[in-house]
């Protein structure tokens, strides 16, 4: 759980989180903690967030956890006579592993300034709220995030919001992006940025801090290469916070100039809104899964039948066309003589060889010994030409194999019939290997 919580330690502002049914405290952050007395979240253990926030020994009359829900605050001013302070309150319900959490953010708005900020923030985090109830209603978590993005860009009245993901290379890519009216997108020329230049925000991240960049200029000297890549992207101030994934940095995300006034605020709403921002990436990961698991043959990697039917439908009409189907001969009879596990070694062998030449196209598996390509938008030379490199390839790959092809100048969305066009010449192309070789007919 600590990684949820993780978000909220260093916020200037007070947090607590408890279970809705049983009131214990399960966590504070250091702010309220200092307030309250504690060194630790240890110390917490079997106390009462009345007893501590409320000095109550019953549940506060206030109390509205039957009302909150997952994905949306409920906002309400209020003055706690134990801190002697008033607040705007933000609580809401937090679900993790199949466990609720009430989660409370007090912002201290002050009693000389109370009505000033407190519509602010209540005007901020409507806009925030709205985004989340929106996010919820989408049809994909992609879809989420980038909702969840826009309305924390127009809340915080910043020119561009942004997710960082660590790649595989250990670099970062830009995967997602809102940007206000007349900004220019950076996306595409940020994507596997290499390591160094964020190395120190990474370092920052690890002792539990963010990035808060009130003038550009301030890290010329100390951060040469992160301060070219900001200037080169005509940013002058920022806001970043780490992403967490059971505790380990799995990215970041933030804000282009913000109103340098507003930076302190422009950090705690991140920091709030982060656990919903990972929480919708995880669920964009299940999905991504689903997805492999249900389009993809396991054993090797290709496309199955379903993929390929989705490939056909939203394919490109009036496209040149080009149909390989391919056959492995002799794997039956690899199968019989030395086994399964050799079969599907040659299976492997044949598909890594499809990818290996037409990885831009659509590469399926059909049938046992079966595989497709189709090709829109090539050329009949192109077409050619990368059969016979298919030829060459299985060859390396001690694979021997049977094609038909078919291309066609404008496809006429009549798949089937150059798919079956493609498996005649096939047969013909296998017939007349059994001739040549004197092998058997067996497969």
């Amino acid at each position: 759980m600590q990684h949820i919580w993780d978000f909220f330690e260093n916020m200037n502002e007070c947090v607590y989180v408890s279970d809705p049914d049983t009131y214990e405290l399960v966590y504070m952050n250091k702010k309220l903690r200092k307030l309250c007395g504690f060194k630790s979240c240890e110390e917490l253990s079997g106390k009462k967030c009345h007893e501590i926030i409320q000095n109550c020994s019953t549940p506060c009359v206030i109390c509205n956890n039957d009302k909150l829900r997952e994905g949306s605050f409920r906002e309400w001013n209020y003055y706690n006579p134990i801190f002697d302070k008033y607040f705007a309150i933000k609580d809401t319900l937090v679900v993790d592993n199949g466990k609720r959490y009430r989660l409370e953010i007090a912002i201290g708005i002050g009693a000389d300034h109370q009505g000033d900020k407190f519509v602010s923030y209540r005007n901020m985090e409507a806009l925030v709220n709205e985004g989340l109830r929106v996010a919820l209603q989408a049809g994909s978590p992609d879809t989420s995030i980038q909702i969840e993005l826009e309305y924390l860009g127009k809340a915080l009245n910043c020119e561009r919001t942004y997710i960082f993901e660590r790649n595989a290379q250990g670099g970062d890519d830009n995967t997602y992006e809102w940007v206000a009216n007349g900004v220019t997108p950076e996306i595409d020329n940020l994507q596997n940025l290499p390591p160094e230049i964020c190395a120190n925000w990474y370092r920052n991240f690890r002792e539990d801090k963010n990035i808060v960049i009130k003038n550009l200029d301030d890290i010329k000297d100390s951060d040469p290469l992160q301060y070219d890549n900001l200037k080169r992207q005509n940013i002058h101030s920022l806001v970043v916070v780490p992403l967490y994934d059971e505790k380990k940095i799995i990215g970041f995300y933030g804000v282009d100039n913000p109103p340098v006034e507003a930076l302190d605020y422009t950090s705690n709403m991140l920091q709030i809104m982060g656990h919903f921002i990972v929480s919708s990436m995880k669920q964009r990961n299940l999905v991504r899964q689903l997805e492999t698991l249900s389009f993809t043959d396991s054993l090797t990697r290709l496309g199955n039948r379903y993929a390929m039917e989705t490939y056909i439908v939203n394919s490109s009409e009036g496209a040149s066309t080009g149909v390989v189907y391919c056959d492995i001969t002799g794997l039956k009879r690899v199968n019989d003589d030395y086994g399964h596990s050799q079969g599907d070694a040659l299976i492997i062998r044949a598909a890594d060889a499809i990818r290996k030449v037409f990885e831009d196209y659509g590469m399926f598996r059909i049938g046992g010994d079966e595989m497709l390509v189709i090709c829109y938008g090539i050329s009949q030379d192109d077409f050619n030409t990368q059969i016979e490199q298919l030829k060459y390839a299985m060859h390396k790959n001690n694979v021997e194999i049977a094609i038909g092809s078919v291309w066609r100048e404008k496809s006429d969305n009549n798949m089937d019939r150059l798919i079956s066009e493609a498996e005649a010449l096939m047969y013909k192309d296998k017939a007349a290997y059994y001739k040549m070789s004197g092998h058997d007919r067996r497969k």
